[in-house]
C-alpha cells in the first residue's frame, strides 16, 4: 500500500468516530495500536473524562522531537445542511468530506504515517520521536494537553521541537506555518441599573445608555501598533445581553462579552488594568470576570523553522510564510517545555463549517513534510 493510500484511509477511520469534544470514540485507540506495531512506548493520561496519550520511541542521546494534536472535534451544526453525511467520510471532486479531515484527522494521520515510515527506515534512529495527543482541544482544554505536559514535568523530559498539526495553510499547502499565536483574554462585564417601564424613564437606570460611551471607547481604543511578529492587539466584542423580552421594559442589567488578542508586548494584567481604568472615566455600576485562555508563545526563525521550510520547499515546491495570527493552539502549554514549536497542516479553509474538508491530494504530501522535518532534525 502506497503512502497516499495509507494516510487516505487511516484519515477515513478516524473520520468515521464522532469524537465531539471530549470524546475520543475510539480514535486512539487506533492510533495508539498502530504505534505501538511500529515499537513505540505508550503511556495513557487519561483525566476527567478526557482521553490523552504520551507515545515515544527511542530514548537515545540526541534531540526529542514531538508530533502533537487532538481527535477531538467541534459539533457538526445543522446536519441537514452537510452534503453528506458528517461522519461518513465522503470523496467528492478531490476532496474528503467530514468532520474533522482539516481539523485535525488528516494532519493526525500524515504524522502516523510519517513516523512509521522513518522509523522503518531507520530503527536505530538518534534521539526521540514523540506523539502527545489528546481529546480535549476544542473544548474547555483543562485536562487535556496540559495533563500531559504535567507528566512530562515529572519525567523531567523536555522536549526540542514541537509540530502541531494544527491547519496552518491558507490557499496551498504550507504556504503558511504559524511560530507563535497571540495570547487571549476573555472578559464578562455586566453594568448594572434599575429595571423600569419605559414611560416612566426617571424612575429607572437604562444600563444600556450608560454603557454605550464605554463601549464606543473600548472599540476604538488602540491599544498597540502591533510588532515585528505580531498584528496590533484586537478587542472584540462577542456578546451583548440584555432586557426581558418586553418592548416596554427598561431592563436592569446589560452583560457583556469580550475578547483580546494581544502578543508579547502586551500583558494580560496590563491589559486589565488598562480597561479598568478605561471604565472608570464613566459612570458606571459594573462587575467584570477575567478568564485567561494563553499566554502568546513565539518561536523565534532557527533550527525547527529551517528544516519546515526547507521540506515544504522540497516536497510541494512553495516558500513558507511564518505566521502569528489565528486562535489559540495547545502550542500554548507545550512551549513553556522550553521547546521550539510551530503548527503546520493543511489548508484551513473550511475548519469548523458545514462540510468542512480537505484536498486528497494534500494528504500524502503532508505526511513526506513531516518524514522530511524527522530526516532533517534526526538524521543531520
Amino acid at each position: 500500500m502506497n503512502t497516499a493510500t495509507k494516510v487516505l484511509d487511516l484519515t477515513c477511520e478516524l473520520i468515521r468516530r464522532p469524537s465531539i469534544t471530549p470524546q475520543d470514540a475510539g480514535c486512539q485507540l487506533l492510533l495508539t495500536a498502530r504505534l505501538a506495531a511500529a515499537g513505540f512506548s505508550i503511556e495513557c493520561l487519561d483525566k476527567e473524562g478526557v482521553s490523552n496519550f504520551w507515545a515515544q520511541h527511542g530514548a537515545h542521546a540526541g534531540p526529542v522531537v514531538i508530533f502533537a494534536g487532538h481527535t477531538d472535534v467541534v459539533p457538526t451544526g445543522p446536519e441537514a445542511e452537510w452534503t453528506s453525511a458528517p461522519f461518513e467520510p465522503t470523496i467528492r471532486d478531490g476532496y474528503l468530506y467530514g468532520r474533522g479531515s482539516a481539523d485535525m484527522k488528516g494532519s493526525l494521520a500524515a504524522m502516523v504515517i510519517a513516523a512509521e515510515q522513518f522509523i522503518g527506515a531507520n530503527p536505530g534512529h538518534a534521539g526521540t520521536i514523540a506523539l502527545l495527543v489528546t481529546s480535549d482541544e476544542e473544548g474547555d482544554a483543562v485536562h487535556g494537553t496540559r495533563e500531559v505536559v504535567q507528566y512530562l514535568h515529572a519525567q523531567n523530559l523536555r522536549p526540542d521541537y514541537c509540530i502541531v498539526g494544527e491547519p496552518s495553510s491558507n490557499k496551498q499547502l504550507g504556504d503558511t506555518v504559524s511560530n507563535g499565536r497571540r495570547g487571549s483574554l476573555n472578559a464578562r462585564l455586566s453594568i448594572l441599573g434599575t429595571q423600569g417601564h419605559v414611560a416612566y424613564p426617571t424612575r429607572a437606570d437604562n444600563p444600556i445608555h450608560r454603557f454605550a460611551p464605554a463601549l464606543n471607547a473600548l472599540v476604538t481604543e488602540t491599544w498597540d501598533e502591533g510588532c515585528e511578529h505580531y498584528p496590533p492587539t484586537s478587542l472584540q466584542i462577542s456578546n451583548l445581553r440584555a432586557g426581558t423580552g418586553a418592548a416596554n421594559v427598561i431592563p436592569g442589567s446589560l452583560s457583556v462579552d469580550f475578547n483580546i488578542r494581544y502578543g508579547s508586548g502586551q500583558s494580560n494584567m496590563g491589559l486589565r488594568e488598562r480597561i479598568t481604568t478605561l471604565l472608570a472615566r464613566f459612570d458606571l455600576n459594573y462587575e467584570i470576570t477575567w478568564s485567561l485562555s494563553g499566554e502568546p508563545f513565539l518561536t523565534e526563525p532557527g533550527t525547527l523553522t529551517a528544516a519546515v521550510a526547507a521540506s515544504i520547499r522540497d516536497v510541494v515546491g512553495v516558500e513558507t510564510e511564518l505566521s502569528t495570527s489565528g486562535g489559540t493552539s495547545d502550542g500554548r502549554f507545550i512551549a513553556p517545555l522550553g521547546c521550539q514549536v510551530v503548527e503546520l497542516g493543511p489548508l484551513n479553509a473550511t475548519i469548523h463549517q458545514v462540510n468542512e474538508r480537505v484536498c486528497v491530494a494534500d494528504l500524502e504530501p503532508l505526511s513526506i513534510i513531516y518524514l522530511r522535518v524527522l530526516e532533517r532534525l534526526l538524521l543531520a
